[in-house]
């Protein structure tokens, strides 16, 4: 009898010192909402890039050196930055909003070290985009922006929900993948922002968010 309470007790240790190094109030409610942002804002692109002709979207399907300042390129960035804000700041309030209900804190070390883990590799993809815009190498930013982003949830994921770290990896497939389809990018994005978010978004929901 003692030895079963004994090994309860050190079960309940166990546990209680995975969630203090581990942040576990993301919501799965934001991940489905940024999905659906990211469908909406990958539509407005494509509506955006039929209006042109195949001459002017062909320049942004393989490699071209008159990017910046492009009309058509000044739009789809504002749809991205738009699509970017919109999926940040839901995030953050339903992350708030889980971690009081909870009575976890928001910022706390976990928190942090989530934040850092995630935007390192974050940061280093969105220069390494710059610079193929730079160089007209317009084809790749796709696929890197999903390696990067896949890298970030794995590199995250050992601060906080272990399945983010199988999303990252369905992010990595993607953009590798899509290497070997330059021109689709914007159906990778769709499918990557806007599908996975919103099917591991619904697992987080169902798994973690539901019964809380």
């Amino acid at each position: 009898m003692d030895s079963n309470k004994y090994l309860d007790d050190i079960s309940e240790i166990k546990n209680m010192m995975s969630r203090s190094s581990r942040f576990i109030s993301l919501s799965g409610i934001s991940g489905i909402l940024a999905g659906c942002y990211a469908l909406i804002g990958a539509a407005l692109a494509y509506m955006r890039l039929k209006t042109f002709s195949s001459d002017n979207y062909s320049g942004f399907s393989g490699r071209t050196s008159n990017i910046w300042g492009n009309d058509l390129f000044n739009d789809l960035i504002l749809i991205a930055v738009s699509v970017v804000a919109l999926a940040v700041i839901t995030g953050i309030i339903l992350t708030i909003k889980k971690a009081k209900k909870s009575g976890e804190k928001m910022w706390d070390v976990s928190s942090k070290r989530l934040v850092l883990n995630f935007a390192l590799p974050l940061l280093t993809g969105g220069l390494f985009c710059l610079v193929l815009l730079q160089y007209g190498v317009v084809g790749l930013v796709a696929p890197a922006t999903l390696i990067f982003y896949g890298l970030a949830c794995i590199n995250a994921s050992k601060y906080t929900m272990r399945d983010i770290r199988y999303m990252g990896i369905a992010f990595i497939i993607l953009g590798l993948i899509s290497t070997q389809f330059i021109g689709y990018g914007l159906y990778f994005w769709a499918l990557g922002f806007g599908v996975c978010h919103i099917v591991y978004g619904a697992l987080m929901h169902f798994k973690y968010d539901r019964n809380k």
